[in-house]
């Protein structure tokens, strides 16, 4: 299973990568006009709208890398797949959809199903598209549909197995966003505590995209506690001292926890690749910093590392808890971050925000000091540690240059075609998964050239053959495609 998902997590790192960017543009389009969100300033408009148009299709963005990351050679035809079933959930849960499938008025939809663009479905599409792909790339089919064969029939299964996915969500989703906004509600009364239970079920809820359900009773008017109305004045009610408490917590952890995290994840990444998560780390963190748009870091490690990502939503309850019994609030129109952090310094419900500083401060170290122990103590696959690749891996010269007799005689020895499920590599090595690893040869493995083979498990192959890996593996993967 931590298998599965840390391949999830390498296979987000791509759509990932375009997030930061968009949400320092947003950034500074709301600095520049933030009453209004560009509405007063055209440059400010043309900032907001460029990086919306990123972060408000992250989804999208999720459904394509994700099945072309997890599909077994990273074809295209894999993103098609997930685009596919994409759309047509989109399109079959809609309110207007729904309400024309069971002939009731739009308004008696349930609320859930205007919140199915979110991160959960999108890498749900994801995965479908690269199951469907991975399991009927080579289907050949009866001359009279041959035109259907192979990678052409993907799409269709996918449409078929979404079909399916669409059914058994029109079931499900109602029930569990409806049952987190119940359990919001029940939650209200009980104070900082509750404040914490709600932060930290936030964060848990990020990969699904159901923290909707719950901000929808705490900072909107579901339930009346309307905090971020209140916050700023637009709506009356506010008390002073409460109003503002389930906002509050977020930006110790948003302007200096999770960019310590980040800081704590550079630190810890492997020299060769430091370089390389430099820059998702650094715009990730600023992003976090400038604008509280958190999910470029938090998708960064969350599939990666799920045991650190729920350390970071503990950590998130805490700070909540401890934000609401101290004499401090303060609250955002977009997001906890450093802009709306200064802009609330006039709102009516305002108390003493300068006194985030040495709580965000507080914070990062805690965050710092627990992400570095965790990292290290565990060995946690954080962005820069994914593949475990010693000095003497990456400085194997291999000699052998015809690369289709070493693949042959890599595939001989792993049992054949027929016992080979997935190939996939490293920098150094070869990673395969086999059927029945009583067929694997690891002499006639050594025989093709290859420095070593580890078997970390009875499905799992690994064969070290050095930094020029790719190169067989793309053979090997012919070999086996045709």
């Amino acid at each position: 299973m931590m298998k599965k998902l840390q391949k999830l997590g390498k296979s987000l790192m791509l759509p990932v990568a375009t997030l930061p960017v968009a949400a320092i543009l947003m950034g500074i389009g709301y600095w520049i006009d933030p009453a209004e969100w560009g509405g007063n300033n055209v440059i400010a408009a043309f900032l907001i709208t460029a990086g919306g148009a990123i972060i408000g299709n992250m989804a999208l963005l999720f459904a394509i890398g994700v099945a072309f990351g997890m599909s077994d050679d990273n074809d295209g035809t894999a993103a098609l797949a997930g685009l596919v079933s994409w759309l047509m959930i989109q399109a079959l849960l809609s309110p207007n959809a729904l309400s024309m499938f069971l002939s009731i008025d739009v308004s008696e939809v349930n609320a859930a199903f205007s919140k199915t663009d979110n991160q959960f479905i999108g890498i749900l599409c994801g995965v479908i598209g690269a199951m469907c792909y991975n399991r009927f790339k080579n289907t050949k089919l009866p001359d009279a549909l041959s035109f259907f064969s192979g990678k052409r029939c993907v799409a269709i299964v996918t449409a078929c197995v979404t079909l399916v996915a669409v059914l058994i969500l029109a079931f499900i989703w109602p029930l569990i966003y409806s049952g987190l906004v119940t359990f919001g509600k029940a939650i209200i009364g009980t104070g900082a505590f509750g404040a914490g239970i709600y932060a930290f079920l936030n964060r848990l809820l990020i990969p699904f995209g159901l923290h909707h359900a719950l901000n929808s009773v705490f900072w909107f008017d579901i339930a009346g506690i309307n905090d971020i109305g209140k916050f700023l004045g637009s709506v009356e009610g506010g008390i002073l001292g409460q109003t503002g408490m389930y906002m509050t917590g977020f930006f110790p952890v948003m302007m200096f926890g999770l960019p310590a995290a980040a800081l704590a994840m550079y630190h810890t990444a492997r020299d060769s690749k430091k370089k390389i998560v430099y820059g998702l780390l650094f715009s990730s963190a600023l992003a976090s910093i400038f604008t509280g748009i958190t999910e470029p870091l938090e998708f960064a490690f969350m599939f990666l590392s799920p045991v650190l990502y729920v350390a970071h939503a503990l950590l998130t309850g805490i700070s909540t808890f401890v934000c609401t019994l101290l004499p401090v609030r303060s609250g955002f129109n977009f997001s906890a971050g450093f802009v709306d952090w200064f802009l609330s310094f006039k709102a009516p419900m305002a108390q003493n925000p300068l006194l985030l500083i040495p709580i965000g401060l507080v914070v990062g170290v805690i965050y710092y000091i627990l992400f570095r122990l965790m990292i290290t103590k565990f060995n946690f696959k954080t962005p820069g540690r994914e593949d475990d690749v010693s000095d003497t891996e990456k400085n194997i010269t291999l000699n052998v240059k015809d690369y289709t007799a070493m693949a042959n005689t890599i595939i001989e020895g792993l049992g054949g075609k027929s016992n080979i499920t997935t190939v996939d590599n490293c920098i150094t090595r070869l990673r395969i998964e086999v059927k029945k690893y009583e067929l694997v040869n690891v002499k006639k493995i050594k025989s093709s050239g290859a420095a070593g083979v580890i078997r970390p498990s009875k499905t799992s192959v690994q064969v070290i053959i050095g930094t020029k890996v790719q190169f067989l593996a793309d053979e090997v993967k012919n070999i086996l495609k045709n």
